[in-house]
């Protein structure tokens, strides 16, 4: 096997191969030299090189999200690992373990003017769980630093940064180890809820007949069946889900932002729950937020063993245990008492969904008209990765089948990064993976489909609708220059060229008839990736959407 020289190369490699990172992302480069000649000799990992760094990064992200295992990225000096910024940010608020390794110049050539030289350790100290900051030479306390980055990046899930600094010559290779290299074990903490705490919160919940459950971003299958079937029996629990929620019930309701529209203030004061219980990641709908933070419960209890955000300023408990950990300590002790606030916001759901439908059938073709045949349009037991901004909003208005998985980056709730990701979670996970995104969260991250790794039944969906149609949904549109230019970026562009260019089949759709006949035709071809671009009334959008919240009260 050939070896980089570098004795700390050496140990890197080791350590990483020993504790199961085994995916590597590389981008090219000459004082990652080293990382690069040991990686991709070794048969124990696998390894990519992708060009661009951002795009590096959300593609290593993808990956991780479908395995639930660290994924390093590797790059050269300079500002080539700013650029993994984004996507480490995202890793961070999504709890998704990710590793950077930068290479670096010694410390001696920081600061005196030296080619391609930034000060780079503690550079992601804001949004990274752990810096280690090497120095030149093998050592044991930089394989203490090592092993102690990749253990917080698996038991904390999330970002950490090893920096290491290489001097020339780089290129030079052995033919076997030459150093002795040290593993330090991981450490699980297993939480539970104490036994005071289950008296007291049981209490609490026997004697409140309106409960309510808000559900974030969670990965497929992570709550266990017995669970939701519990949940789903107290008639005093109503448990709200999110597209990305993967968490299906035929009691709970999936359309929140369907549901939570204009209400008298009455019928708001009689949705307001007594407790409030949340898990799962970022919420997107802003119209229960909204709801929350006006008609405040009075205790707030959050389930994760990591990290508990306010999101709505009344945050009473945090239980840092798993929710399966919490249910099934917790549950065993909580009664069935009479309530009719689940019958209450079922009945409301039902009227929405039969005004929706109604709306829908007479509504002229549209953003909001193109994604309600999208999202039937899909196949069963795909994996749907959704771009930011009006996608994910627009997805979370329909009803997507319970085996489709649904995966969306809301930690920062970015679109700089959505198709590398979608790419990277394509390779990862086997599925037929489709990507439904806007025309500027495409074109932004269009680098994504500079790489060789497309699956060929990779599907994107790009909604053309002439710019950044969130914004004139948003208060303060107004049809003039400044927000044509500035907020909403009108253009007049495609995507034809670009699919062509990275040898995608493309297809497109400018109404109803012509998007059912391209959506047969993209998931009727799989050997080769397509693209289906689907172009909407640019000036028309907003209002049919803002119609459509009107007629379902």
């Amino acid at each position: 096997m050939i070896y980089p020289k570098i004795p700390l190369a050496q140990s890197i490699i080791e350590i990483c191969a020993a504790k199961g990172v085994h995916d590597i992302i590389i981008s090219p480069g000459s004082r990652n030299a080293p990382l690069t000649i040991g990686f991709t000799n070794n048969s124990k990992f696998n390894c990519y090189s992708i060009a661009d760094e951002r795009c590096a990064g959300f593609f290593a992200l993808g990956i991780a999200q479908q395995t639930k295992k660290p994924v390093a990225v590797v790059c050269t000096s300079g500002s080539a690992l700013l650029n993994y910024h984004p996507a480490l940010a995202e890793a961070f608020y999504s709890q998704i373990p990710f590793i950077v390794i930068s290479a670096d110049r010694p410390k001696d050539k920081i600061d005196i003017g030296d080619g391609q030289t930034i000060r780079q350790e503690n550079i992601y100290a804001n949004h990274s769980l752990y810096n280690a900051n090497l120095t030149e030479d093998a050592s044991e306390e930089n394989d203490v630093f090592v092993n102690e980055a990749i253990n917080v990046a698996i038991a904390r899930k999330g970002p950490v940064h090893i920096n290491v600094p290489f001097e020339e010559p780089l290129y030079e290779t052995v033919n076997k180890l030459t150093v002795d290299f040290n593993i330090t074990s991981l450490f699980k903490v297993y939480r539970m809820v104490g036994v005071d705490d289950i008296i007291t919160f049981s209490t609490l919940w026997n004697h409140s007949k309106k409960i309510l459950v808000i559900v974030g971003e969670l990965a497929p299958d992570a709550i266990e069946h017995k669970w939701i079937e519990k949940l789903a029996s107290f008639p005093s629990v109503v448990v709200l889900t999110e597209a990305n929620s993967n968490l299906h019930h035929p009691s709970f309701i999936n359309n929140i932002d369907s549901l939570i529209t204009p209400f008298t203030q009455s019928r708001f004061k009689k949705l307001q729950p007594r407790i409030l219980i949340t898990f799962g990641g970022m919420i997107v709908s802003k119209r229960i937020k909204t709801f929350v933070r006006n008609y405040k419960p009075r205790h707030h209890w959050h389930l994760d063993e990591l990290r508990a955000y306010d999101t709505f300023g009344i945050l009473t408990h945090h239980f840092n245990v798993t929710p399966n950990q919490f249910f099934s300590q917790f549950l065993p002790y909580v009664k069935t008492i009479d309530s009719d606030y689940k019958s209450y916001f079922s009945k409301i759901n039902k009227t929405r969904k039969v005004k929706r439908e109604i709306y829908l059938n007479k509504a002229p073709f549209s953003d909001l008209t193109a994604f309600s045949t999208i999202v039937k349009s899909i196949p069963k037991h795909t994996q749907l990765q959704v771009g930011n901004s009006s996608a994910i909003r627009y997805v979370q208005l329909f009803d997507v089948d319970k085996s489709i998985d649904i995966f969306c980056n809301r930690g920062t709730s970015g679109i700089d990064g959505s198709t590398s990701t979608a790419i990277g979670a394509a390779i990862a996970n086997k599925k037929q993976t489709v990507f439904i995104t806007g025309d500027i969260s495409f074109f932004y991250d269009s680098n994504a489909l500079w790489n060789n790794y497309i699956p060929k039944n990779f599907k994107i969906i790009v909604i053309n609708n002439g710019g950044g149609g969130i914004f004139r949904i948003l208060p303060g549109h107004k049809e003039n220059k400044t927000f044509n230019t500035f907020f909403e970026t009108s253009h007049c562009l495609t995507a034809e060229h670009i699919a062509k260019m990275y040898r995608f089949n493309y297809l497109m759709a400018s109404d109803e008839t012509s998007l059912n006949q391209g959506l047969v035709d993209l998931f009727a071809n799989d050997e080769v990736p397509t693209l289906l671009e689907v172009f909407t009334p640019t000036k028309e959008n907003d209002k049919i959407l803002l119609q459509f919240f009107k007629e379902l009260v």
